[in-house]
């Protein structure tokens, strides 16, 4: 990959520094109150005018910092750096007018990484992990890994964790567990990690970055630098493609993951074991025991992958294999990733309202056959041809809600016009109960209902976990009607 361009100005003395923050919220605030707790002179500037937006500019005026709403196409004068919250997108005017004035535009990533070490901190090592889906499974799981062999560590990043919050907290780390979404990426020109992972790539976000290519380019960012490992998937040849453009330090490994047998400089599976031909003395004729397929929950197909990369950055920190295992039986999932609900009269009641896309999706109902599939929502723009052949043949039925089921239910019929399939003409938070019933109703003894919308969720709910609450609560209600 071609090199990235890489601030060489002083940034060490902040005071007086005029910085522009773009965007309140969960990355904006904080970086506000950083740079201002630094000495800088901050305004934040935001698109929004609303009743919260107000409330959140009162704080931070109220320590000073300047902040204008409904205005963030401008930029402020005098501005010398500009620090943006992940969401905005590069073709903004703030950042075009930034680029014809020479300031540099940061991410909260970026400010994070050029603040460790500040103040004679010890500044921990990155090791970090992007991809179409899995990230913050594979962070979680990486972090379990990394307490089970006793260091201090975080997962934060993406997650929702601030990361200025782990670098300049209280806490000290040994090595954090950091997530990192391809919006963080595009902003964090410096970011150096000690082993990375890119798990998959689907498009994803491409009104964002404008292409699939820009998107791949962005996710490819994670291994610039690295120093140990850069971690692939073996059954993804653009995550390879990836770490050989990479521009990475003198000695750093290309190590892979496959579901398969692995080869020298892989993890992989053998016989239901998770194995090790990466980091053993001999890895032409050696494998390293760490897990059982056992050990994982749940034990999906691409949540061993999510394993395995996360022993992979685990192994090239130096983890020993008990920590593996330790750490991967220790884990659980967060809510609503192919979480089970419940067993009703035979039939298994799956929750994987997180599978918002589907690439997502299309790993979700590889797990399950046969398979009542509920699913739809808002595509934002997804075409689901490729789900539905990939998928015809584990499908018992399909019911569908939501605002953009239509497009689902076209796919269906030109792919799997033998499928039957429910179209619930209704959008309220109600539909979830009508569609759980009608999956019942579908569903035979030993199959799977499965909620994996390959949808965004707002045209019904606030967010997916609202969405994957109404599915556990109509099943539950399900389950006390037929107990």
């Amino acid at each position: 990959m071609g090199g990235r361009e890489v601030s060489t100005r002083d940034w060490q003395d902040w005071q007086g520094r005029r910085v522009t923050v773009a965007g309140l919220g969960v990355s904006g605030i904080p970086a506000a109150r950083v740079l201002h707790g630094l000495g800088a002179v901050v305004t934040v500037v935001n698109d929004g005018d609303d009743e919260r937006a107000r409330a959140q500019a009162a704080d931070l005026e109220a320590v000073g910092i300047t902040v204008r709403l409904g205005d963030g196409a401008t930029l402020p004068e005098g501005t010398e750096l500009i620090v943006t919250t992940p969401g905005w997108q590069p073709d903004k005017p703030l950042f075009q007018a930034a680029a014809a004035a020479g300031v540099e535009v940061w991410g909260d990533v970026e400010l994070a990484w050029r603040l460790r070490g500040r103040d004679g901190r010890k500044a921990a090592p990155w090791l970090a992990v992007t991809g179409t889906n899995g990230k913050t499974t594979t962070v979680r799981m990486l972090a379990s890994i990394l307490e089970a062999a006793g260091l201090k560590t975080a997962a934060v990043g993406n997650i929702g964790v601030s990361l200025l919050d782990a670098v300049l907290g209280d806490e000290t780390y040994d090595v954090l567990a950091v997530e990192l979404s391809s919006y963080q990426l595009h902003w964090a020109p410096s970011l150096r990690a000690h082993s990375a992972a890119v798990l998959n790539l689907a498009p994803d976000h491409l009104d964002w970055h404008g292409s699939m290519e820009a998107y791949a380019a962005d996710k490819g960012r994670i291994y610039e630098g690295n120093t140990v490992a850069c971690v692939y998937n073996a059954a993804d040849p653009a995550t390879e493609d990836l770490v050989r453009e990479a521009d990475v330090e003198e000695g750093c490994r290309a190590i892979g993951f496959t579901l398969g047998t692995p080869g020298p400089s892989q993890l992989g599976v053998v016989d239901g074991i998770l194995v090790d031909r990466a980091f053993v003395a001999n890895r032409q004729k050696q494998a390293q025991e760490l897990a059982e397929v056992s050990d994982v929950t749940p034990a999906a197909p691409h949540n061993i992958a999510n394993a395995l990369a996360a022993a992979a950055l685990a192994r090239a920190f130096g983890v020993e294999p008990r920590a593996v295992r330790d750490g991967l039986r220790a884990f659980r999932p967060d809510a609503h990733r192919i979480e089970y609900v419940a067993d009703v009269a035979g039939v298994a009641y799956v929750d994987d309202s997180k599978a918002t896309n589907t690439h997502a999706t299309e790993a979700s109902l590889a797990a399950y056959d046969p398979i009542v599939w509920i699913a739809g929502g808002l595509a934002k723009g997804a075409t689901f041809d490729e789900l539905v052949q990939n998928s015809a043949k584990r499908l018992r039925g399909v019911v569908l809600i939501g605002a953009d089921r239509a497009l689902i239910a076209e796919a269906l019929a030109r792919h799997a016009p033998e499928v039957p399939v429910v179209d619930l003409d209704r959008t309220d938070t109600g539909a979830m109960s009508a569609a759980v019933r009608e999956a019942a109703a579908l569903a035979r003894p030993g199959d799977t209902v499965l909620l994996a919308p390959a949808c965004a969720s707002m045209d019904m709910f606030a967010n997916y976990n609202k969405r994957g609450e109404a599915f556990a609560d109509a099943v539950r209600s399900l389950a006390a009607e037929r107990a």
